[in-house]
């Protein structure tokens, strides 16, 4: 009986340790969710959703649905007492105004919203507002006056405290012309000799860099054709947040280097790190979260 009790005694304690050792594991990375990832299942119950991300591994959050004061139907201290309640960190939140085409004469409206949406999401301590949708780009003037607005809400933001960026998808890779009607995309995009500018490219010239900082969404890097590891080594004190994203579950389609990815994000000090899944069937998304925090905490390159 005393070698039995050692012997169970000694499993115990092995499984004590190795419990210990996947905790240490889960306390020392930074890895972040975009609660978008969830779609409705997060709101079916929402405090115990999110103790099961800090279960998953997750630290801190970046918010979607915003709305006039609340996250969805929840008001924002409500939804933050949630948070800290379950140990996790809101540390961003995407949000759009209401209008998608910028003009002279909406450019109060647009002033006004990120006035209101600056004031409660600095009411709840989040330091970084984030704009997910792109305005209407189809010229080389369109974009500079959507930069200029994008200034103006780094402005609002900046006064009470926060920071303003910008999420990309794939079509601000698109190309553009001075007067012109449409983006072109791909292998049907303007030629050089048209004088043509990247969207991307003509908004990181046409901000101020101590207005705006940029999110890049590595997935939807590539997917308009162009290399994430290439646009944080050209402008690496403006990308400062990452989109961590593949197709679906992070590491199953093989078409994203996520290695090389962090290693240039942490050459280049980026800290803000949000896991965003899309690509996923209804009722599945807290398995594929699960599953992306699982290839994060596994990966040796992920800090």
């Amino acid at each position: 009986m005393l070698a039995l009790g050692g012997l169970v005694a000694g499993k115990t304690d092995f499984a004590t340790a190795n419990n210990q050792a996947a905790q240490n594991i889960l306390a020392s990375k930074n890895i972040g969710l975009q609660i978008y990832s969830l779609g409705d299942e997060l709101f079916k119950d929402v405090p115990g959703g999110l103790k099961r991300l800090k279960q998953m591994g997750y630290r801190t959050l970046e918010l979607a649905g915003y709305n006039n004061g609340k996250i969805r139907d929840i008001s924002m201290p409500d939804f933050k007492k949630m948070c800290d309640d379950a140990g996790l960190k809101i540390t961003s939140s995407h949000l759009n105004p209401p209008v998608r085409e910028y003009t002279q004469q909406n450019r109060q409206q647009i002033a006004d919203f990120w006035k209101k949406a600056a004031d409660e999401h600095a009411a709840i301590d989040v330091k970084y507002i984030i704009q997910p949708g792109q305005p209407s780009t189809r010229s080389i003037e369109e974009v500079a006056q959507v930069s200029e607005v994008f200034n103006e809400a780094g402005k609002i933001a900046k006064a009470v405290g926060l920071s303003f960026g910008y999420h990309n998808h794939e079509r601000e890779f698109s190309s553009v012309i001075a007067g012109g009607t449409e983006m072109k995309f791909g292998r049907g995009a303007f030629r050089k000799d048209d004088n043509a500018k990247i969207v991307y490219d003509e908004m990181m010239k046409n901000t101020d860099p101590s207005l705006v900082f940029f999110e890049l969404d590595v997935y939807w890097c590539v997917m308009g054709q162009q290399d994430p590891v290439e646009y944080m080594k050209k402008y690496p004190d403006r990308i400062t947040f990452l989109h961590i994203k593949d197709k679906s579950v992070l590491g199953q389609s093989g078409m994203m280097n996520f290695e090389m990815i962090y290693k240039q994000a942490y050459a280049n000090g980026i800290k803000h790190f949000f896991v965003e899944l899309e690509g996923i069937g209804p009722g599945k998304q807290f398995e594929g979260v699960k599953g992306c925090a699982d290839y994060l905490l596994k990966a040796k390159f992920v800090k």
